[in-house]
């Protein structure tokens, strides 16, 4: 009778803090969200009673109608400066839940995909400009300055980029399809201008030259290349929107003329059948 007690005891303690584990993961700084869509995709988020996400103004798709909107400037006129710089909406728009199982849409600006990633003890990444589309949990965006001026002239990302840092999860837009790279300590990773999405706080970027004059200029990949050192997580994207542009741009209308007219929209089907393939 003992031995079945201290089983029971046991048992009872376990499911005690297996419901508590649940709890965790389920709130606090997770929650139940779902990317769909394929080459336009949207996140979709279920959100409890009180709880908030942030995104820029104009990301939203769809949302309950139990969920109220805010508009704010999300830290002052400082954030609204820096903004100015990373390319973002000036104002942010805050989404709060008033009921449990309230759900809303983010969907992106260009063709591409959503990364969700999960930030802890105050880690930091740093992004390309405009990247950042959503957020949940203590999720504070700022900029981060390239101090090198061979980045910030030739590295394809300018000399300011986006540093996300908290405790969280942030969902940010990728131009095409993404594949994330773990480096070691000085391990690098070779990358053409435009291709980064985001790196951890820990790598460095820098930029190097193409090597033979033949390769500059007949191999059609420029003069630099951006090289990340690790250690740390890197993510490359397969169609940055400057490549996208120059891809469309043959086949945009010069004029006014109906034959003008008529290639433009034989571009805009080529291109929305190329990005639903």
């Amino acid at each position: 009778m003992v031995v079945n007690l201290k089983k029971y005891v046991i048992i009872k303690i376990s499911i005690k803090y297996l419901f508590f584990y649940v709890r965790i993961l389920v709130g606090g700084k997770n929650m139940e969200y779902e990317i769909l869509g394929g080459s336009f995709p949207v996140v979709e988020c279920t959100l409890k009673a009180g709880e908030s996400m942030i995104t820029q103004s104009g990301s939203m798709s769809w949302m309950d109608q139990t969920i109220k909107m805010e508009t704010s400037t999300n830290g002052g006129v400082g954030k609204v400066v820096g903004r100015l710089f990373t390319k973002e909406a000036l104002f942010q728009n805050i989404y709060t839940s008033e009921k449990d199982g309230s759900k809303i849409a983010f969907g992106t600006a260009v063709p591409g995909s959503i990364r969700a990633i999960k930030l802890e003890g105050g880690k930091s990444i740093i992004c390309q400009k405009s990247s950042f589309l959503a957020s949940y949990g203590n999720i504070e965006l700022s900029t981060f300055f390239n101090k090198k001026i061979g980045v910030g002239i030739f590295g394809g990302e300018g000399f300011i980029m986006q540093k996300i840092s908290g405790d969280g999860i942030v969902f940010i837009e990728i131009d095409g399809s993404s594949k994330e790279f773990m480096l070691g300590e000085g391990e690098q990773l070779v990358l053409s201008t435009g291709h980064l999405v985001s790196m951890d706080e820990t790598c460095k970027i820098d930029v190097q030259t193409v090597k033979g004059l033949k390769n500059i200029f007949l191999g059609g990949e420029g003069i630099f290349n951006t090289v990340i050192t690790g250690p740390g997580r890197v993510e490359a994207q397969t169609m940055p929107l400057s490549k996208l542009s120059n891809s469309i741009a043959p086949y945009l209308p010069l004029g006014n003329n109906s034959s003008s007219g008529n290639d433009a929209i034989d571009a805009g089907v080529s291109i929305f059948k190329m990005f639903n393939k």
